[in-house]
């Protein structure tokens, strides 16, 4: 590895949080955008060809060193790893909505749930996962919402137009339930030795 790769890994196993190219570049003068981007391919090849138990991964806007996907749930089981809190549906279902259809405002996202949703919104705020991103041109100027860097790095992310589509997820989740006679009684087959 050149001398480039072993210092952005040295800033990269530092840092709690991805950290974007362009602040990497700042780490060495001399070093060009490109060369930058050569030294993290360099690093990344050195982690899938040696087999380490690390990999370099793009998300949330920058690069991150991460544990392998095939270790997680043993450093997990072991509790070495700090878990993020989990979150509500209810608080997953108002982070959707503000991901879909970023900027976004309040009384918008609470005509969507039907429910009120300042509590949920100041929770996603304070957990850092939405922020304020604008104004709206509305009665009042209502604050529009979008989603963070730190939502991207929590699901895995590298750009927003990562999600899914929504289509797909209407495909998804999409539920078949089991067809019902008129008196109410379902006609799916019953599995043999139940009865």
């Amino acid at each position: 590895m050149n001398s480039l790769a072993k210092l952005l890994e040295a800033a990269l196993f530092a840092s709690p949080r991805p950290i974007p190219t362009e602040e990497l570049a700042v780490l060495d003068d001399e070093a060009s955008k490109a060369a930058v981007q050569s030294a993290l391919d360099e690093l990344r090849e050195h982690y899938n060809v040696d087999g380490h138990g690390v990999e370099l991964v793009e998300q949330g806007g920058g690069w991150q060193i991460l544990t392998r996907p095939e270790y997680t749930e043993a450093i997990e089981r072991a509790q070495m790893a700090i878990r993020p809190h989990r979150l509500s549906g209810a608080a997953l279902e108002t982070l959707a909505i503000v991901a879909y259809r970023q900027p976004i405002g309040k009384a918008e996202i609470g005509e969507i749930r039907g429910v009120d949703v300042g509590a949920i919104l100041k929770s996603l705020l304070e957990r850092g996962l939405v922020e304020v991103v604008a104004r709206g041109e509305g009665l009042g100027r209502p604050l529009l919402y979008g989603t963070t860097p730190l939502f991207l790095e929590q699901f895995a992310l590298r750009h927003l137009e990562e999600l899914p589509r929504i289509d797909e997820l209407a495909i998804a989740l999409r539920t078949s339930k089991p067809a019902e006679d008129e008196a109410g009684a379902s006609t799916e087959p019953v599995p043999a030795g139940s009865a």
